[in-house]
C-alpha cells in the first residue's frame, strides 16, 4: 500500500514524506470532504503547521480541491485529470444541514455558463444544500 501512495505522490510532483503519505492514506478512507480542524483531530502526533502546509500542498499539485461553504473549508481528492495548472472539479457539491458533511458528486456536473465579454472565469462553486442519504 506504502509503494501506492508513493507512487499517487510522485505523479503529482510531490516528494512523499511520511506525513503526507499518511494525508493521502486518511483522504483515501474518506466518505466526504473534511476540514483542517478534522484532519488535526485525528492526527495526535502532527501540528496544525504542517497539516496546514500538506493540505496547500496537495491542493497547489492537483491532488485535492478545497470547498467552502460558506462557514468552513473542506478538502476532497481531485479526479484524475486534475494538475497544477488546472482544477478539473466542476461538479456539485453537497454539504448536508443534518451531519455537516460535505460530498463531492462528480457525476453531476456543473451547468457551462456564459461569461459576459472581458469576463474570465476561473473557478466555479456550487453547492446544494440538503440532507444526505445516511441522515434522511
Amino acid at each position: 500500500m506504502a509503494e501506492q501512495l508513493e507512487l499517487i505522490l510522485k505523479e503529482k510532483e510531490i516528494n512523499p514524506t511520511a506525513m503526507r503519505l499518511l494525508v493521502l492514506d486518511y483522504f483515501l478512507k474518506q466518505s466526504s470532504a473534511i476540514s483542517l480542524s478534522d484532519l488535526e483531530s485525528d492526527f495526535d502526533y502532527s501540528d496544525r503547521t504542517t497539516l496546514f502546509r500538506t493540505l496547500k500542498t496537495f491542493e497547489k499539485k492537483g491532488l485535492l480541491h478545497s470547498i467552502n461553504d460558506g462557514n468552513v473549508t473542506v478538502y476532497a481528492l481531485c479526479l484524475d485529470n486534475c494538475s497544477e495548472e488546472f482544477h478539473a472539479d466542476s461538479h456539485i457539491h453537497f454539504c448536508c444541514n443534518r451531519c455537516k458533511k460535505v460530498f463531492c458528486l462528480p457525476k453531476v456536473k456543473a451547468p457551462v455558463l456564459e461569461m459576459p465579454l472581458g469576463f474570465k472565469m476561473e473557478k466555479l462553486d456550487i453547492i446544494a444544500h440538503g440532507v444526505c442519504n445516511e441522515c434522511k
